[in-house]
């Protein structure tokens, strides 16, 4: 199976709309938020379904430094992954999603119905974490949001965009699901792969 996108290109930098937040005058700025364009070809014929997941592997494991003037978070600091984006039961007709086809622009507390393929089921972003206390954006973050790496963060960060084929229609996946329980339900049922990965920084001191 093979994925592309018109939005970026495999292994170079992720435009601002595409991102949750961009550079600006104060560090950092909203930016568009936008769901890139996918598609996906060379589909094995046993292909029932498909799912989307976009994962961050570059996250700081320790919180002490992320956005803290006057620090920069270490290069050598070991990274975890961060959930930008889950969905499942992508109808086997569907190969393609436009820009912007799923969402744009960042909604407070976190998008309770984002828009998907029909039938499609989308989970919880770590948006959903990261805002947990803060009294105007704490909310349960489902579908889409896009690239926000801290600020003085001294490397870039790669964003994988993998879809799934699976041999199966739908998976037992509730609205509001987590990567851990997607990764259970797969278990056994991918019968192809397709990753593409984009990069991004919001530090002025790091080429993306």
């Amino acid at each position: 199976m093979r994925l592309k996108s018109d939005s970026f290109e495999n292994g170079k930098a992720i435009p601002a709309k595409f991102a949750f937040m961009e550079p600006g005058d104060e560090h950092i700025k909203p930016a568009g938020n936008m769901t890139p364009h996918l598609a996906w070809t060379e589909v094995p014929a046993t292909a029932a379904s498909f799912v989307i997941a976009v994962i961050d592997t570059d996250v700081p494991s320790k919180p002490d430094d992320v956005n803290v003037e006057g620090r920069e978070v270490r290069r050598d600091l070991p990274r975890v992954e961060f959930v930008h984006w889950l969905m499942a039961n992508i109808p086997v007709e569907c190969r393609e999603l436009g820009e912007g086809a799923c969402g744009e622009g960042i909604v407070p507390r976190g998008k309770e119905d984002p828009v998907g393929p029909p039938g499609s089921v989308q989970g919880l972003n770590d948006y959903t974490g990261w805002f947990k206390g803060d009294r105007d954006m704490e909310g349960h973050y489902h579908g889409y949001d896009g690239p926000c790496p801290p600020w003085n963060d001294t490397i870039k960060h790669h964003y994988h965009f993998h879809v799934y084929a699976l041999d199966v229609p739908r998976v037992a996946l509730e609205k509001g699901f987590s990567l851990a329980e997607l990764r259970d339900v797969m278990k056994g049922h991918v019968v192809d792969e397709a990753v593409i990965t984009g990069t991004y920084s919001l530090n002025p001191k790091v080429k993306a």
